[in-house]
């Protein structure tokens, strides 16, 4: 069961080819992070999936349909979370939200969604009176509302205080236990780690790296873990798989473990390798 299905996808901008030849599969009820330093692609790739941009050439499947000639029944099967969202400065919270619930024809209740995204207090407020991050909770519930089967999120949480960063996670975290498939972009690689079941990190608009946060470039292969002790007024370092064997060693050599430490890559560090190599 395939939620999205990408093959050779490429867009070029004034004869800048901004998306190369891109391929990308997202199963149904996946959490999947594209991350990549602006001009990437990220962007242009999300825009092309959600319909609102042509593509120049390649394959593209979206819960079944070509997303360039998809139709009003397929849009809403659709949430969208722009990363620039534009709003309807005079209306209030929830007639902001009762009216774009109103074009579903299965909505969350308005007043419903609105709790869950932390709206509660705010929700007779003009949105013209709101703080950016309030706003931006404003954003995520327009794209709930419509109970999605598949949620785009455009880098979904900058400008909000880590209480309200971390609502957000745990409501996507409870869209993806009910099977909402979820594309997500950002920058945050902390909120990658804790949404996504997988990473695919974009580079010179390729795919040049994907796997789960643990495994992404190799995290979880020869030479991860890094050990550091002294030994003989020394300081010794060696790169290793599994410490476990090296520790038993200095253990019965009754090495001094005071200063031991095993260190393994961040996901930053794989993150900052794999989109140098990438460019």
């Amino acid at each position: 069961m395939t939620a999205i299905e990408v093959i050779g996808l490429r867009k070029a901008y004034q004869g800048h080819e901004v998306v190369c030849g891109l391929d990308l599969t997202v199963a149904r009820g996946e959490a999947v992070a594209l991350l990549g330093p602006n001009g990437a692609g990220k962007t242009t790739t999300v825009e092309i999936l959600e319909g609102h941009r042509r593509r120049d050439a390649g394959q593209v499947r979206v819960l079944g349909e070509d997303p360039g000639t998809a139709g009003r029944t397929w849009r809403a099967r659709i949430g969208v979370v722009l990363q620039n969202a534009d709003d309807a400065a005079d209306l209030t919270v929830r007639e902001m939200v009762r009216h774009i619930a109103g074009l579903y024809s299965d909505p969350r209740p308005a007043d419903e969604v609105i709790e869950l995204v932390g709206l509660g207090q705010q929700r007779d407020s003009r949105i013209r009176t709101l703080s950016g991050g309030q706003r931006r909770r404003v954003d995520v519930a327009l794209g709930i509302v419509g109970r999605p089967d598949l949620l785009f999120l455009d880098e979904p949480t900058p400008g909000l205080d880590p209480q309200a960063r971390r609502q957000v996670w745990e409501l996507m975290r409870s869209l993806a236990a009910e099977g909402t498939t979820i594309l997500l972009t950002t920058h945050n690689l902390e909120e990658a780690e804790v949404l996504a079941d997988r990473l695919a990190v974009l580079a010179g608009g390729r795919i040049v790296a994907e796997g789960t946060p643990t495994t992404l470039g190799g995290r979880g292969t020869l030479g991860a873990a890094t050990v550091s002790w002294r030994e003989n007024g020394a300081r010794r370092v060696e790169q290793v798989t599994d410490p476990t064997d090296l520790v038993r060693r200095l253990v019965a050599e009754d090495a001094d473990l005071r200063s031991l430490t095993v260190t393994r890559p961040s996901l930053e560090d794989v993150y900052l390798t794999l989109v140098g190599a990438g460019r």
